[in-house]
């Protein structure tokens, strides 16, 4: 699910009625049970929606002790009959609250099934079935099933869903929900009905259900094993002319996942939803994401380049859901960044791949560093993985979106790109149809590659924004040249003392003449090319260049290799050299942004004091060498080039003097 500054997080601030619970990761437990099937069927109405559940469950065997009851999440909802293996209960049987429904004794196998009654017109939470401009519409992620039907509303709780859905033909003519069409028909009193069924395990909170009056755009995309996948976006009449970059951006995304990864789509058919009023951006519902129309829909008379890279990263991003998100889930909410972070992660390469890799490395650390890294300053730094929340829908947030994709770039970059997508396909392989946790992905990936991440893990735990404080010195004598960096993590709340990270931090070293140097370390044969990753694992490390033979410049952090803030006293010169000839492009809009700023601020004392404002010609020297470079694509140049903008400087700026 995603939304919002980069269409890649939500914040949502909602507290529940009553008296808020904190909610512990060190207290989770599996669930009592387990539920194999579950057969829906709505019978949607306008004055009141009936809910037919029957669930096939079991007791967890995971579990040693026998549970007391079996209790079931409900709110909102108007409950008609229980039948367990087919006989009603009296009310003695059970106990309601508003919350929840305790059946007191069941066996350990069997089925129930429920009747409840509920009135999607009146729901103004929009979580659950609700009713918006005339259409019925879901949204489930992350506690809203349980508004839907009583039922063990958890992620790691996973079911084959079938799901009928009975309408006024007229009011309501397309009814969709997850899964394939399996049937369909008319009935009396001009209703029709629509069941779809879901063969692969999901959560509750994939649940999807849509139904109205809505138009469609249809293509068909061929797998690499030949299967024919219908796909269709569905609209409201009025955008029915909006939707072929939609349709192209999907058939881009699902090519690209079949390239990089392996991953081919498995259902018949492939929708997506996009109206106006959808309560949040969209959402991965297996078979059927839901989006609001504006990171959906797009006409070239009326959207910019912008919307239509966005709309297609979003559509990305959604489609990339099926595998890390849905196939394979969360087991906790305290596991959220497991699906959103690697699926950003995955967004992020895909948009790289389709457009600029330098200019989208740069967007997504702007908005990092923008965001994320004021958030792990402030009184709401948390962890990639929380330890405790109230309420599950605030830690929809920066950190554990963005600064979770940081994260998994880290394996990418610790690991080498091959080792990642090696880790990748163990974790599919082991987790296929589970949900798990960030530490089994961690564990994929260091078993893959033999590989011990132990340390790396504590970037899951531990807030804040860790800092670098790195100095270089060159022997002349000989040859040598040593890198010393520190790093240090400042206090966050509950979060006094930091334990070092393991960090990867890529460099290189750039001669006189503006090319990498070959790099070999001490006590290596050989050199190891001429840009390194190195692992920073304690509070202080010390790195030797062997064969150094001349004073380089070094270039830190290539790529951003890791969300961290660097300290190096780099000279003006410097800053010019790297912004004339480094050939990581990051790095070479790194230091054409810092040498901006330092001769921009140089500019603005000169005006104050009365002095012509005078430019340098190493920054002049450097912006021409930047434009005339034909080794990095137009965008990129066109990036490295732009300013830093007036609203960044202000902030720099005890005093703005607006002239």
């Amino acid at each position: 699910m995603q939304v919002g500054l980069s269409e890649n997080f939500r914040v949502s601030f909602h507290m529940k009625k009553g008296s808020p619970k904190t909610i512990y990761l060190k207290d989770y437990i599996p669930p009592p049970y387990l539920i194999d099937s579950v057969s829906l069927h709505f019978d949607l109405d306008e004055a009141a929606t009936l809910v037919r559940a029957r669930l096939m469950m079991r007791r967890n065997p995971a579990m040693e002790a026998e549970p007391d009851a079996l209790i079931l999440d409900g709110e909102q909802l108007q409950l008609e009959s229980i039948k367990l293996n087919g006989s009603l209960l009296d009310s003695q049987a059970y106990k309601q609250d508003s919350e929840s429904l305790t059946i007191h004794h069941v066996p350990s196998r069997f089925e129930l099934e429920i009747v409840t009654r509920i009135k999607p017109q009146e729901n103004t939470s929009l979580e659950g079935l609700y009713k918006s401009s005339g259409n019925f519409c879901t949204q489930c992620e992350a506690e809203g099933f349980r508004k839907i039907t009583y039922f063990l509303d958890r992620p790691d709780v996973m079911a084959v869903y079938t799901t009928t859905l009975v309408a006024d033909k007229d009011r309501y003519p397309v009814l969709l929900s997850n899964g394939n069409l399996v049937d369909s028909g008319e009935l009396d009193k001009n209703r029709h009905f629509a069941t779809w069924k879901d063969p692969y395990p999901k959560p509750s909170y994939l649940f999807a259900l849509v139904a109205g009056r809505l138009v469609y755009q249809e293509d068909v995309f061929h797998t690499r094993s030949g299967r024919a996948v219908t796909l269709r976006v569905y609209v409201q009449a009025h955008n029915r002319d909006k939707c072929d970059h939609a349709i192209a951006s999907l058939r881009k995304a699902m090519q690209w996942d079949e390239k990089t990864f392996g991953l081919e789509y498995d259902l018949d058919m492939y929708m997506i939803v996009a109206v106006d009023d959808f309560n949040m951006g969209a959402m991965e519902n297996k078979g059927l994401n839901i989006f609001n129309s504006k990171y959906v829909l797009a006409r070239p008379e009326t959207a910019t380049d912008d919307d239509y890279m966005n709309i297609e990263g979003v559509i990305a991003h959604e489609y990339f859901h099926n595998w890390t998100g849905n196939r394979i889930t969360c087991r906790d909410w305290f596991q959220l960044s497991l699906k959103e972070g690697l699926t950003v992660f995955r967004d992020q390469e895909f948009t790289a791949d389709v457009t600029s890799k330098a200019v989208k490395r740069i967007h997504d650390v702007r908005l990092l560093r923008t965001y994320q890294f004021a958030e792990d300053g402030g009184p709401m730094a948390h962890p990639v993985r929380p330890q405790s929340y109230m309420e599950i829908n605030n830690f929809y947030t920066v950190t554990v979106y963005e600064k979770g994709a940081e994260v998994v770039r880290m394996y990418d970059t610790l690991l080498g790109r091959e080792g990642f997508k090696q880790g990748m396909n163990l974790y599919f392989k082991r987790h296929d149809g589970q949900a798990v946790t960030t530490d089994d992905f961690a564990a994929a990936m260091a078993d893959a590659n033999h590989y011990d991440l132990n340390q790396f893990k504590r970037w899951y735990d531990q807030a804040g924004t860790p800092e670098l404080t790195i100095e270089g010195q060159w022997q002349e004598d000989t040859k040598h040249y040593t890198l010393r960096v520190a790093q240090q993590c400042p206090p966050t709340p509950e979060q006094e003392h930091k334990e070092p990270l393991l960090i990867p931090l890529k460099i290189g070293l750039l001669g006189s003449g503006g090319k990498d140097m070959p790099l070999r370390l001490e006590g290596e044969q050989r050199s190891a090319g001429r840009t390194r990753v190195l692992s920073l694992h304690g509070d202080r490390e010390q790195y030797t260049f062997l064969d150094v033979n001349e004073n380089p410049v070094p270039s830190l952090l290539r790529g951003f290799s890791a969300p961290v803030n660097v300290h190096y006293d780099y000279t003006d010169d410097e800053l010019a050299f790297l912004f004339a000839h480094d050939s990581d492009a990051f790095n070479r809009w790194e230091a054409g942004q810092r040498l901006a700023i330092k001769n921009l601020e140089r500019l603005i004392d000169q005006h104050q004091a009365g002095e012509t404002p005078t430019l340098g010609s190493e920054f002049i020297d450097a912006f021409e060498r930047t434009l005339n470079d034909t080794t990095f694509d137009s965008a990129f140049i066109a990036e490295a080039l732009s300013l830093p903008s007036e609203a960044y400087l202000a902030e720099r700026m005890e005093e703005v003097d607006v002239d």
